[in-house]
């Protein structure tokens, strides 16, 4: 089973959106199905610079950047926002 943590700035987005952790959770375990090399339809990829331990998540407008860490079975939702506010 896996952990899945939010900052503080994730959380605020969700309250303000009204967006469940549910579908967060769908996203996340769809990326983590993807590592463990299931073919499954989800948008994501790497990120580099300031963001190199995170993946980003793309769900239409919104995106996702977590950490996952595979030896601890645990997921980081650092950001969940907007396509253009995401990555400041």
């Amino acid at each position: 089973m896996w952990r899945i943590d939010f900052s503080a700035r994730a959380e605020k987005f969700l309250k303000q959106n009204q967006i469940s952790r549910e579908n967060i959770f769908k996203l996340l375990s769809l990326a983590i199905k993807k590592f463990q090399g299931e073919k499954v339809n989800i948008d994501i990829k790497k990120m580099k610079g300031k963001w190199e331990k995170f993946h980003r998540i793309r769900k239409g407008e919104m995106r996702i950047i977590a950490s996952f860490d595979f030896d601890n079975s645990s997921v980081f939702v650092d950001v969940i926002d907007w396509r253009g506010s995401a990555y400041k």
